[in-house]
């Protein structure tokens, strides 16, 4: 078994869903996948299937009944991934904004360089963001800036989806107490990473907006966000945060 897997929430993601698979499949480092599809009316879930029969042993699928929320999805990613003994498990998207090639990169971070955490950041050299209108990268961009005064936390990129974490971090955070689902729940992560003072590094990529396929972003989830971070740093103030040994 491979000591890496990657875990890929999907809805509706029958465009890319097979060329996504490949891709990690094909790199020169050796990667685990993890589905988790909410219910994809589109059949996606049925074309990971077809695949699993290719890849056998190295990718897997969980389905779940409806569309529980992106935060939900990692959260039962992460368990089963910790359950059967990875040690370094990423998030990606399945749409290609995250560029496949750079799981390498996140991998080296943690596993060369002895990081806990590494973040592929939009922000971390600049503003390396391609096919988005203006607004939408003014919005990202002024959320982390939000994200950092509000919290005192010096990550560029808070609310990135694109990230390796080591077994230890998710092991230490409780995350049935994650409560977030959307850019909260990214925030959150990192929040609670970087109080239980695990060492996390921003590594730099090139985000690319999906060409194929609907983007999941909404007015609520965006909303959660703005408030989620206020609420995060208020009951930080009556918790204490003791990494496990």
């Amino acid at each position: 078994m491979n000591n890496c897997i990657v875990v890929i929430p999907t809805y509706n993601e029958i465009e890319n869903i097979d060329a996504i698979i490949r891709k990690v499949f094909s790199l020169n480092h050796p990667f685990d996948v993890l589905i988790i599809d909410d219910g994809s009316p589109d059949g996606t879930a049925g074309i990971v299937k077809d695949l699993m029969k290719e890849f056998q042993g190295n990718l897997h699928l969980v389905e779940r009944k409806g569309k529980l929320g992106l935060g939900t999805a990692y959260i039962h990613g992460f368990k089963w991934a910790l359950e059967r003994g990875y040690e370094y498990i990423f998030e990606m998207d399945a749409d290609f904004s995250h560029p496949p090639e750079d799981l390498i990169r996140l991998y080296k971070a943690c596993a060369i360089d002895g990081h806990d955490a590494a973040i592929g950041s939009r922000y971390i050299t600049g503003v390396n963001v391609v096919n988005w209108p203006i607004n939408r990268v003014l919005m990202s961009y002024f959320a982390g800036y939000y994200v950092r005064m509000i919290t005192g936390m010096q990550i560029m990129d808070p609310t990135a989806g694109f990230i390796c974490y080591t077994a230890k971090v998710l092991r230490t955070i409780n995350l049935d107490n994650i409560r977030f689902i959307g850019y909260a729940f990214q925030i959150e992560m990192k929040f609670n990473s970087w109080k239980y003072g695990f060492s996390i590094v921003e590594v730099p990529i090139i985000f690319t907006d999906r060409t194929k396929g609907a983007s999941k972003m909404s007015r609520g989830i965006f909303k959660e966000a703005i408030l989620g971070v206020i609420s995060l740093k208020v009951n930080s103030f009556f918790k204490t945060y003791i990494p496990k040994p």
